[in-house]
């Protein structure tokens, strides 16, 4: 078993949340004291992905109020998984710009169906 796989496996289908940084404040502001603890990096890493596929299927059931709050939370996660990596925004901005360049974007709504 891979050591994401193990991580995943030991880690992200347990017990716990990841939550943004302010949410313990936020919780103890409403009277209550929050259980809390600092994930280690290839916990942090684990619980990133799958925060990702929490966030995407929000944005995923979201109708068009929603949808830009969510899509929001989407870029969060992707940015906190990009400086994980190393590449702040700017940094991430450019390989996204560089791959728009290469190969386009989205905006043309181009569905391929396959090849003759």
């Amino acid at each position: 078993m891979a050591t994401d796989e193990l991580v995943r496996e030991k880690y992200v289908f347990t017990t716990g949340k990841l939550v943004r940084d302010r949410i313990p404040q936020i919780i103890r502001a409403e009277g209550a004291e929050p259980e809390v603890y600092v994930a280690e990096p290839a916990e942090y890493r684990a619980r990133l992905r799958a925060k990702l596929a929490e966030e995407v299927a929000e944005y995923m059931e979201a109708d068009e109020t929603d949808a830009p709050e969510e899509l929001a939370d989407v870029l969060e996660v992707a940015f906190a998984l990009a400086a994980d990596l190393g590449i702040d925004p700017a940094q991430l901005e450019k390989i996204r710009a560089a791959k728009a360049e290469q190969r386009g974007g989205f905006s043309d709504r181009i569905v391929w169906t396959g090849n003759r």
